[in-house]
């Protein structure tokens, strides 16, 4: 079996890495150009098309350009080689930034416009609704990373390119789906309220930390795969990278959600604040002179 794992290692760069090695997989640069070719012409010369298309503002696109450049980053070039041959712990910095750091740029610099052909109709709808139910998008990511970091079927995605390939394609698509009840870009399936979203997000994280701490206090190697590995670092043992894929995922993909609920309170609370000064400029008031005032007009 070793001999199998170092045929492939050698056939995907060998033994040794070099960070400026990048390969170029078809499948993946496929998706990938399709995927950013389609939004940059929705938003560009097709935009007519859309029934209310407005122009996108910059900011968004650079939102969904950073979700697109995480994607790269993530699946080709030197992250894909290290993840897929060498390191365990590589390979959780990859599933951290595509199922918590990509998702809410994607979904940010996504204009409403654009998603609501999908829902036009009402099977469409009901579907959509259906999976960004909080509930179901909260299982279908947690079912969907849980299952796939046991040790029978992450050796046989490992093992098989084309069940690697539907591996990540599953992870970024309920990754995504799970960012949707705080992230929709569509109004037709809105956000949950803010503090409904801080719980959300706390309750998120928590089948992956305990998945994470299973990972790093396991006093045996979980993952087939990497203990045949070539050794990159030969003094990081299968068992020390395995535990440091488990404090990868356990504090960055934790703090990444609490930096979430962070942005969400600070959000919600500067909404309430600016709210409260449009009501207080529209009601009258009495100035030190005892002359009353009235109110702004105006104010939204």
């Amino acid at each position: 079996m070793q001999s199998a794992v170092l045929g492939l290692a050698l056939l995907h760069g060998g033994e040794t890495f070099s960070w400026s090695e990048w390969k170029v997989y078809p499948s993946f640069m496929a998706g990938w150009l399709l995927l950013g070719g389609a939004y940059f012409l929705a938003i560009g010369p097709l935009r007519h098309r859309f029934a209310g298309a407005s122009p996108v503002s910059a900011r968004k696109v650079a939102s969904f350009t950073a979700g697109l450049l995480m994607m790269f980053a993530s699946l080709q070039g030197p992250l894909h080689e290290l993840s897929d041959y060498f390191l365990f712990s590589a390979h959780m910095v990859q599933h951290l930034v595509l199922i918590l750091m990509m998702p809410p740029f994607l979904l940010y610099g996504t204009p409403d416009w654009m998603l609501r052909p999908l829902v036009r109709r009402r099977w469409g709808y009901l579907a959509a609704r259906a999976i960004t139910f909080p509930l179901i998008a909260f299982a279908l990511n947690n079912i969907i990373f849980l299952a796939w970091h046991f040790p029978g079927p992450y050796d046989l995605m490992m093992r098989n390119h084309n069940v690697h390939i539907t591996m990540h394609l599953m992870i970024m698509v309920t990754g995504t789906i799970m960012w949707w009840p705080v992230m929709s870009p569509l109004p037709e399936l809105p956000r949950v309220a803010p503090v409904l979203q801080m719980v959300y997000l706390f309750l998120v994280g928590i089948p992956m930390m305990v998945s994470a701490a299973l990972i790093t206090f396991s006093q045996s190697e979980l993952y087939s795969w990497y203990v045949e590995a070539p050794r990159l670092i030969s003094s990081l043992s299968a068992l020390e990278d395995q535990r440091l894929g488990g404090v990868i995922m356990w504090v960055p993909g934790g703090l990444t959600l609490w930096l979430a609920i962070t942005a969400v309170y600070f959000r919600w609370t500067n909404r309430e604040r600016i709210e409260d000064e449009a009501v207080t400029l529209s009601q009258p008031r009495v100035n030190r002179a005892g002359l009353v005032v009235p109110p702004v007009t105006g104010v939204r």
